[in-house]
C-alpha cells in the first residue's frame, strides 16, 4: 500500500467511536483544577462576547435615534452613545487578557495535576504491565499527551468559550432585530452543519490515532538511544534506523491524516460566512422595508454576521487542537483507569523488626499466558543465607520478584514473617523487603542523596553512618568530589562495582528484614571487588538475605541452596550435601568449575 494510500484512508477503521464530551467529563472529573479554570473563564468569556455585542446595538442607536431619529441629528446622544461605546471596549479590552491569564495558571496547575497522577500510577503498575507496555509509550502519556491537555487548556478553552458565547449572543439579539433575516443567516449555515459533523467525527478518530502514532515513535527513539552501545558494536546502524524511518512515516502518515480534515474545516467558516452575507444582503434589499427594519437595524444586522463569522472560523481553527487535547487526554485517561494487578491494602499486620522468615505454599506465577513457575513450596527461617541458582530461565528472577511482590502468584501464597505478603500495606512491604539489582540503578545526582533514597525521610547524616557501618567511609571520601561526586544518569560517571557499593550503603539505610540480591558481585571490577565483598558481609549480618547467584562461590558460602530448574525448585539443602546428592545442583557446579579453570 502507497504512502498516498495510507494518507487517505477510511479512518472508520481506527480504533473505536471516541466521545469527546465522554473524555472531558472523565478528565474533569480526574482534574478538579481544569472544572475551577474553565468555570471561572466562562464566566469572564460571556462577560467579554456581552461587550463585544454591545458595540452593533450601540451602533444601530446612533444612527436610528441619533442621526435619522424624528428629532434630526442628536448630539448630544451620539457622544453618549460613543461614550458607551469606549468604555466597553475599554472593559474588553481588560477583561480578555484576564481570561488568558487565569486559563495559563489553571492549565498549568492541571498539567501538574495530570502528570503526578500519571506517573503515580504507572509506578503502582506491575513488571507484568510494564512489560507489555513499551516504555516510550508510557513516556508519551506523561510528556506530550498531557501537554496537549495544557495547551488546550490555555487557550482553546477559552476561545470555545469566549466564541460560543458570541455566536450565541449575536443570534440572539439578531432575532430581536429581525426573525426573518436570522432564519435566513442560521439556514444558510446550517446546509454545512452535515458536512462538518461528518468531517469532525473522522477527524477525531484520526487524531487518536495520531497520538498512538507519537507513543510508538517515543518507544522506538528511547530503544535506539538506549540501546546504542548494543546498536554500534554490533553493526546494527541498519536495521535501527530502519526502524527509526518506519515509526517516522507512520508518524508521518497520521499526521496528514489529521491534516486532510483540517485543510477541509480550515475554509469552511469563511465560505459560510461570506455565502449568509450574500443571502442576508439579498432578503434584506427584497423585503426588509416590508418587514419595518430601519437603516440603522439592518447596517447593525450585517455587523452581527460579520462579529458571528470570526468565531466560526476561530472555532474551525482550534477544532484541530480541541481533537488533539482530546485525544491525548483520552489516552492519559485510558491509563489512570487501568487497574494495577497488585492492590495493596490501606491497612494490615504489622511485621516484627529484624529478620524474617519467608514462606512459598505451592506457588505458581507467569508472564501473561506464559507459566514460568510452578508448585514451588519451602520454608526458610529467618537469618539464613540463601542462594537461589538455576539455568537462564529457570525461574530464579521470578522467584525474586514474587518475594519483593514486584508481581503476584498466579497461585499459591508467599509469606514474610508468616505474614501472606497481599495482607502487607505497601509502606509495610517496603520496609520490611529490599531488592539490590543487578545494574545497581542510580539517579542523576549526588553519592549522598543517593542513599537517602534507601528509606523516607533518611538524611545525609544516615547516609555516611551507613557508608561507616558497612566500611566504605574511605572509599566514599577518595571520590573525584568525596561524598558529593555526582553519579550521573543511572550512576554512568562511577563503574559497576561502585554503583553496587552505593546500592549496598542505601540498603543500609532502610535496614530490612530481608535483603534480596540479584547477585551483587556479577561482572564486578577488581578494583572494588574486596571492598563489595566486605560491604556485603556487614549488610547481611541480621537479616534474612536471599542472593540469585550467577557465580556459584556463592552458593558455596550460603546456609541453604535452592536450585530451580525449569520452573521448579528441584533441589534445597546446604552447598556440599547438593554436591554429594549427584543431581541437578552438581552437573551445575562441574560446568561452573571447568568454566572457572578455563579462565
Amino acid at each position: 500500500m502507497s504512502d498516498v494510500d495510507l494518507l487517505f484512508m477510511d479512518d472508520d477503521e481506527a480504533d473505536g467511536d471516541l466521545s469527546a464530551i465522554d473524555v472531558v467529563r472523565r478528565g474533569i472529573a480526574r482534574t478538579p483544577t481544569v472544572k475551577r479554570t474553565i468555570a471561572f473563564s466562562a464566566l469572564i468569556s460571556v462577560t467579554v462576547a456581552i461587550g463585544r455585542l454591545a458595540i452593533p446595538v450601540l451602533v444601530q442607536q446612533v444612527i436610528d435615534r441619533g442621526l435619522l431619529g424624528d428629532e434630526g441629528y442628536r448630539s448630544g446622544l451620539v457622544a453618549g452613545l460613543a461614550a458607551a461605546a469606549l468604555v466597553v471596549v475599554v472593559v474588553v479590552a481588560v477583561l480578555t487578557p484576564i481570561a488568558e491569564v487565569a486559563m495559563i495558571r489553571g492549565a498549568q496547575q492541571s498539567l501538574y495535576e495530570l502528570r503526578r497522577q500519571a506517573f503515580a500510577h504507572i509506578h503502582r503498575l506491575s513488571l507484568a504491565e510494564h512489560s507489555r507496555e513499551k516504555r516510550g509509550v508510557l513516556l508519551a502519556r506523561v510528556t506530550s499527551d498531557v501537554e496537549t491537555v495544557s495547551r488546550f487548556v490555555e487557550w482553546g478553552a477559552v476561545t470555545w468559550a469566549m466564541n460560543v458565547s458570541v455566536i450565541v449572543g449575536a443570534f440572539v439579539v439578531m432575532a430581536v432585530y429581525s426573525w426573518q433575516l436570522t432564519l435566513v443567516a442560521i439556514g444558510t449555515m446550517a446546509t454545512v452543519v452535515p458536512a462538518v459533523r461528518f468531517i469532525h467525527g473522522r477527524q477525531l478518530r484520526a487524531y487518536r490515532r495520531a497520538r498512538t502514532a507519537v507513543g510508538d515513535l517515543l518507544a522506538v527513539f528511547n530503544e535506539a538511544i538506549s540501546g546504542s552501545d548494543a546498536i554500534r558494536s554490533y553493526g546494527y546502524q541498519r536495521a535501527a534506523r530502519s526502524r527509526i524511518g518506519s515509526a517516522i512515516r507512520a508518524r508521518y502518515r497520521a499526521d496528514m491524516r489529521t491534516s486532510k480534515y483540517t485543510a477541509v474545516l480550515f475554509t469552511v467558516g469563511d465560505f459560510i460566512g461570506a455565502v449568509t452575507m450574500v443571502a442576508v444582503a439579498l432578503v434584506a434589499v427584497e423585503w426588509g422595508p416590508g418587514w419595518g427594519l430601519g437603516a440603522g437595524e439592518v447596517i447593525s444586522f450585517f455587523f452581527l454576521v460579520t462579529l458571528v463569522q470570526s468565531p466560526i472560523g476561530e472555532i474551525t481553527e482550534v477544532l484541530e487542537q480541541t481533537q488533539t487535547a482530546v485525544a491525548g487526554w483520552d489516552k492519559v485517561l485510558t491509563l489512570l483507569d487501568q487497574e494495577p494487578e497488585i492492590q495493596s491494602p490501606e491497612e494490615g499486620p504489622g511485621l516484627p523488626v529484624g529478620p524474617l522468615s519467608i514462606e512459598f505454599d505451592n506457588v505458581d506465577a507467569g508472564y501473561d499466558d506464559v507459566q514460568v513457575l510452578h508448585g514451588v513450596s519451602l520454608a526458610i527461617p529467618a537469618g539464613t543465607r540463601v542462594a537461589v541458582v538455576g539455568e537462564t530461565g529457570s525461574g530464579k528472577t521470578t522467584f525474586a520478584r514474587l518475594l519483593c511482590r514486584l508481581m503476584d502468584p498466579t497461585a499459591g501464597t508467599v509469606r514474610l514473617g508468616g505474614v501472606d505478603v497481599r495482607e502487607l500495606t505497601t509502606p509495610g512491604r517496603r520496609d520490611a523487603i529490599r531488592l539490590v539489582p543487578q545494574d545497581g540503578f542510580l539517579f542523576d545526582t549526588r553519592v549522598l542523596r543517593n542513599i537517602t533514597y534507601g528509606r523516607p525521610g533518611a538524611t545525609e547524616g544516615d547516609a555516611r553512618r551507613a557508608l561507616d557501618e558497612l566500611g566504605l567511609g574511605a572509599w566514599a571520601a577518595g571520590l573525584s568530589d568525596g561524598h558529593d561526586t555526582r553519579v550521573g544518569p543511572r550512576g554512568e560517571h562511577l563503574s559497576v562495582g561502585e554503583r553496587q557499593l552505593v546500592a549496598l550503603a542505601r540498603v543500609q539505610v532502610a535496614d530490612p528484614g530481608v535483603l534480596v540480591l540479584d547477585e551483587a558481585t556479577s561482572s564486578v571490577d577488581p578494583e572494588t571487588e574486596q571492598a563489595l565483598s566486605e560491604a556485603l558481609r556487614r549488610v547481611a549480618a541480621g537479616r534474612t538475605v536471599v542472593s540469585i547467584a550467577h557465580r556459584l562461590s556463592t552458593a558455596e558460602q550460603a546456609d541453604l541452596v535452592l536450585v530451580f530448574d525449569d520452573g521448579r525448585l528441584v533441589e534445597q539443602g546446604r552447598h556440599g550435601d547438593l554436591v554429594a546428592s549427584e543431581g541437578v545442583y552438581a552437573r551445575l557446579y562441574r560446568s561452573w568449575q571447568r568454566t572457572v579453570a578455563e579462565r
